[in-house]
């Protein structure tokens, strides 16, 4: 059990490392970590729901969907990636009708399209990208690590028991609590707070984190699984760490797309409309 906790203590050092090394340079730096992520997500998911076994050709073209994502994002053309997703969406869901495949195929690509899409869009090239995306790690740590702790120590009324019984109503308050402090916090070490829509914001994150969270257990517990895969030492697979931060991200991408209709689709950086900058 020590030995567990010294790998999994290190083996999460060593990912925060990585994460915020990445997220501090950003550009090519910060694009190759959210393609990897992507890219992780998908091998999970498809292993998971036995897509290679259940639809081999499918499954390939749902590889070839995330390399085509993926080589926009890296080749900086990143608007082109959300149209690039919804016609790989559109051929998966055609692929899937005529052919009697798995509906878990076009699940996958979304999932892991979206992860790696929302993650990038969300650091940009630019100061409020940097700090937007700092502002949201701590959102979805905050809510993560509070979550678990409070949960623990109050206990009370189950969240979710049939997805995943170790969550209960007390963890998802403080978690949200906590998430929403912590954003703040990151938020007000750059800028004063002068109205309510950075809080507002870090909730809404703090919220999809859970639910993505719940997601993540609800596939694992649907295929039986315990871990999404062995790949990080001590702590599982990449969708086990990063099933909070993909929703909150996810959630991010919609909420600057509402802006960007709102403003008659003028350009805008991501992350100042996130933290309104």
């Amino acid at each position: 059990m020590q030995t567990e906790l010294k790998l999994r203590i290190a083996s999460g050092v060593v990912l925060a490392a990585v994460a915020l090394g990445a997220t501090w340079f950003g550009g090519l730096a910060f694009q190759l970590l959210s393609v990897l992520i992507a890219l992780l997500v998908y091998y999970e998911w498809s292993t998971i729901t036995g897509l290679p076994e259940r639809d081999f050709q499918g499954n390939a073209f749902g590889w070839l969907s995330l390399a085509i994502i993926a080589a926009l994002i890296l080749l900086g053309y990143i608007g082109y990636s959300l149209p690039a997703l919804l016609i790989a969406v559109v051929i998966a869901v055609l692929w899937v009708s005529l052919k009697k495949g798995s509906w878990w195929l076009p699940g996958g690509i979304v999932y892991a399209g979206l992860t790696g899409i929302s993650l990038a869009a969300l650091r940009g090239v630019d100061q409020p990208g940097l700090i937007a995306t700092l502002f949201v790690f701590a959102v979805v740590w905050g809510t993560d690590i509070l979550a678990y702790f409070v949960g623990r120590a109050i206990g009370g009324p189950k969240l979710a028991p049939r997805i995943s019984p170790g969550k209960t109503w007390s963890g998802a308050i403080g978690g949200t609590i906590s998430g929403v402090v912590a954003g703040i916090a990151v938020f007000m070490a750059y800028f004063p707070l002068q109205d309510l829509r950075v809080p507002a914001v870090a909730l809404v994150l703090s919220v999809a984190s859970q639910i993505g969270d719940l997601f993540e257990s609800f596939i694992k517990r649907r295929f039986g699984v315990k871990d999404s895969s062995h790949l990080i030492p001590g702590h599982g697979g990449v969708m086990d760490r990063v099933d909070g931060l993909v929703f909150a991200c996810i959630a991010t991408l919609v909420l600057v797309l509402i802006q960007y209709v709102l403003s008659d689709g003028r350009q805008i950086a991501f992350g100042s409309v996130l933290l309104g900058l």
